[in-house]
């Protein structure tokens, strides 16, 4: 069961993105950090060191708790970009290319 409610909106369009392999809608125009909470995700990455699930925080590209790969790239803030259609997101256990 998602966190979050989405509010009704209906003149909402909708766009398939896929997030760890499984296709899901998520709203044009969201975030992928939305899109993210939307479809129920607790966490979108790990820590390097001990493992502990981060979540989306600010939602304003400060924390950078909510790094996640898209399409092939790891390490984009997934508050700072806008779903499209066709996107792979994957969630980033450990440590990823070019983490620091």
């Amino acid at each position: 069961m998602p966190v979050f409610r989405r509010l009704d909106e209906p003149e909402s369009r909708w766009v398939e993105i896929h997030i760890d392999g499984q296709p899901t809608q998520a709203r044009e125009g969201d975030s992928v950090a939305a899109a993210l909470l939307a479809a129920g995700l607790r966490s979108c990455r790990t820590t390097p060191i001990s493992g502990a699930a981060r979540a989306p925080f600010c939602m304003m590209g400060v924390c950078y708790e909510c790094l996640v790969e898209i399409d092939g790239v790891p390490n984009r803030q997934s508050c700072q970009i806008t779903v499209e259609e066709g996107m792979q997101i994957r969630r980033q256990i450990g440590t990823a290319e070019g983490y620091s």
